[in-house]
């Protein structure tokens, strides 16, 4: 009941600046003034106000809004984890992919053309491969994975 009765007294004060808005001559804001003020008579009419104090005042509503909360916070954590473990949904994609196999013939991973240098590709990739072991293994072998996946797919 205070609710509608405030939200009649905004509706009241707002019509007034309506008016005093349009007396000088600026009726294009006093539309808009008039407008504004009245919404809230709109929301008590409608019921909205009714509804929205329900729930402000409902332990149940407070508590399903805490339940939210903490599934958000779940669900944040466990991403987090996820990032910081290095296991991305890419990742886990390529390896699912690589699982599967098949997709490309095994004779048709490396191309029939020559390098640049007039040698077979084939020659040119034997000789390129020591060079790219190396590098790799300089970090460690925490790409062994991925090299993996890469040979077997020809590239």
């Amino acid at each position: 009941m205070l609710a509608e009765t405030i939200c009649s007294a905004v509706s009241a004060a707002g019509l007034g600046i309506a008016a005093i808005t349009a007396y000088r001559k600026r009726f294009l804001t006093a539309t808009r003034i008039a407008a504004y003020s009245l919404v809230p008579v709109g929301l008590v009419m409608t019921g909205v106000v009714e509804w929205v104090s329900d729930i402000a005042f409902k332990p149940s509503v407070w508590i399903g809004f805490g339940l939210l909360g903490v599934a958000w916070l779940l669900f944040m954590t466990t991403r987090a984890v996820e990032r910081r473990s290095g296991s991305t949904r890419k990742e886990r994609k390529a390896a699912r992919a690589a699982e599967r196999g098949g997709a490309v013939a095994p004779a048709a991973s490396s191309p029939s053309l020559t390098s640049g240098t007039g040698a077979p590709a084939g020659q040119a990739q034997a000789q390129d491969r020591p060079k790219k072991k190396q590098q790799a293994a300089a970090p460690g072998d925490d790409f062994s994975d991925i090299e993996a996946i890469l040979k077997k797919h020809g590239i």
